[in-house]
């Protein structure tokens, strides 16, 4: 059974969409004036404006029975909302596990005891988590749902399951997680309503204690538990076989999964725990460093030192993981000189060195433990100019390898006590870089996103460096300007012995990225990064690299929705990876 979301019904307003679209096609420079002109000519029941999602919608239903075209998506190009979006060539599906107890104490961790630990209830991602009552097929399939109608593609998708610790939840309920999360992929229909839910979870919005952080009664665990036990919740597991058939299918679905993120710590991880991730997809794991200080972290009561950090990357990059690493400056114990020199260890240290690195420069949150350390004089915010001067440093010692995906937290205003409260302050850090003469190098800053890139005028760089007892090749197509169309990252494992039996004698091939906006599997467009034959190249490229180090095969780590891709380029499946036999590929290359 279905139930349609939208009243909207395209059919009702033919006549004024059908002129919409002709003379916003007719417009060779379409702006937002315009566009506003445009709707006033032709009134929604003749006063309202068509929202810009209505218009998208009455677009394909006009073209419904046509053959889909270049001309197509370059319309809905016009019209996307927040195109940014999915300018990394997927789209972006986040959601969040529900309130659950929490195996840290750290001083610095908020405790909105309706949310997962260390999530607020304000932030965006939180709130759209809150109203589905974090069930995970309604917030996937809400998301999916956003995407279409404000114009994105969805046939790539980026999963990105936040909240807590994973790694803390049953093995039952991640594995269900997991899988209604795939349904909601699988079962996507693009012009019909989303599924109901089979039941209705516990709705944490009925929780009103607060945990406050001066002056603990009761603890955010004691609360989280109290209030599931007295509430007889739907049931929240599901088999690996009921998994893996959805895996199964979502291999040929109009949306595929292409990356797996989950979120733990690094005292979390362990073989047994790896082993899991993969096999319930994970390609991507983001993991809290916090600090590479033991003082700092014990001063915090993180939970783990340094040295269980240092084992979890390797542990992690051995198997093939992409690593997303948080970091945390101003944290009680330290100080902007320390952090400066934290951060620097992060690159000159071989052990660390993350794939992506978020900065979540820590503020105070009124229910966070932090408060009474305020309140008595033992913590301060950094001011303003401080915390600018540490992000610039920060910035550019980011090396080329790694993708700095955040600087702030995205926490409202209104709930932090002290601290940054300036919503662009990347974008403040990265002036004055450029006012210093400087320029950042990092994958973010160099991503060519939507524009145009003719494939000839790229050239194949490769960034070699040390990382967890092995090697890591960062192979990279780029312009003139040093921007990026797409890259590779290969790992040349040292001489220890292979984690598993599958992964033995096998580099490992942790990612393949070509950038623009997303565009349709199989389809190809002019002057986009992507479906230019990037992808192959750089394979081809890495399998030449482990072949010459010696190297048996080439493991990939294969999310479920890129399986396809790489048996059309000769890999065959494994257990958990996919493997190139490089004797045969070289020989092939020799008779080509």
């Amino acid at each position: 059974m279905r139930r349609t979301s939208y009243a909207f019904s395209p059919e009702l307003y033919e006549r004024e969409l059908r002129a919409i679209v002709s003379e916003v096609r007719a417009s060779p420079r379409l702006d937002a004036a315009g566009y506003q002109e445009i709707l006033r000519r032709y009134p929604k029941d003749g006063s309202g404006f068509f929202s810009k999602s209505e218009v998208i919608r009455g677009y394909r239903h006009l073209r419904r029975d046509a053959a889909w075209t270049e001309d197509d998506e370059r319309f809905l190009e016009r019209l996307r909302m927040k195109p940014v979006r999915t300018q990394s060539g997927v789209a972006p599906v986040t959601v969040l596990t529900k309130p659950f107890p929490c195996p840290g104490k750290c001083i610095f961790c908020p405790s909105d005891v309706r949310m997962p630990k260390s999530y607020l209830s304000d932030e965006p991602g939180a709130q759209r988590a809150a109203e589905h009552q974090f069930d995970p097929y309604a917030q996937t399939a809400s998301r999916l749902r956003s995407f279409f109608n404000t114009g994105h593609r969805i046939d790539k998708i980026e999963l990105i399951i936040l909240g807590g610790t994973w790694s803390f939840y049953a093995e039952e309920y991640q594995r269900w997680f997991v899988l209604r999360c795939f349904e909601a992929m699988n079962d996507f229909v693009a012009e019909e309503g989303e599924p109901v839910r089979a039941a209705v979870p516990v709705d944490y919005r009925d929780l009103d204690e607060v945990v406050a952080g001066d002056s603990l009664q009761r603890t955010y665990n004691a609360v989280i538990r109290d209030f599931a036990r007295e509430r007889e919740a739907p049931s929240e597991s599901a088999t690996w076989d009921d998994l893996e058939r959805a895996h199964r299918v979502n291999e040929t679905a109009d949306a595929r999964c292409v990356g797996l993120v989950l979120e733990t710590r690094p005292d979390h991880i362990s073989l047994s725990e790896v082993l899991r991730l993969r096999r319930l997809g994970a390609t991507k794991v983001q993991i809290g460093y916090q600090s590479l200080s033991d003082e700092v972290l014990a001063a915090n009561r993180r939970g783990h030192d340094v040295a269980a950090t240092r084992r979890a990357m390797t542990l992690l990059r051995s198997m093939g993981f992409k690593i997303h690493a948080h970091w945390m400056p101003n944290l009680y114990g330290s100080s902007a000189e320390l952090d400066a020199a934290d951060y620097r260890r992060l690159w000159s240290d071989s052990d660390f060195r993350p794939d992506e690195l978020k900065i979540y420069p820590c503020s105070l949150i009124e229910t966070a433990e932090l408060m009474a350390y305020y309140n008595d004089g033992r913590w301060q915010p950094y001011g303003h100019e401080e915390l600018t001067d540490l992000l610039v440093d920060c910035i550019s010692e980011t090396p080329p390898y790694c993708r700095l995906t955040r600087v702030i937290r995205d926490i409202p205003g209104t709930d932090i006590v002290v601290g940054n409260k300036v919503t662009n302050l990347r974008q403040v850090a990265e002036n004055a870089l450029a006012e210093r003469g400087l320029r950042s190098q990092e994958i973010r800053a160099r991503e060519v996103r939507a524009r145009s890139v003719a494939a000839g005028a790229l050239r194949l760089d490769v960034v070699r460096y040390e990382a967890s007892e092995g090697e890591e090749l960062f192979l990279q197509f780029v312009g003139d300007d040093d921007e990026l169309a797409g890259f590779l990252r290969l790992r040349l494992p040292g001489s220890s012995s292979a984690p598993c039996d599958e992964l033995d004698g096998q580099a490992l091939l942790r990612e393949v990225h070509v950038y623009g906006a997303v565009v349709g599997l199989g389809k190809a467009h002019r002057g986009r990064a992507q479906h230019q034959g990037l992808g192959r190249q750089l394979v081809e490229a890495a399998a030449a690299e482990a072949a010459a180090a010696g190297y048996a095969g080439l493991a990939v780590i294969s999310a479920i929705g890129t399986r396809d891709y790489y048996r059309s380029l000769g890999f065959a499946d494994g257990a958990l990876y996919q493997h190139l036999d490089l004797g045969a590929w070289s020989e092939a290359e020799d008779r080509n």
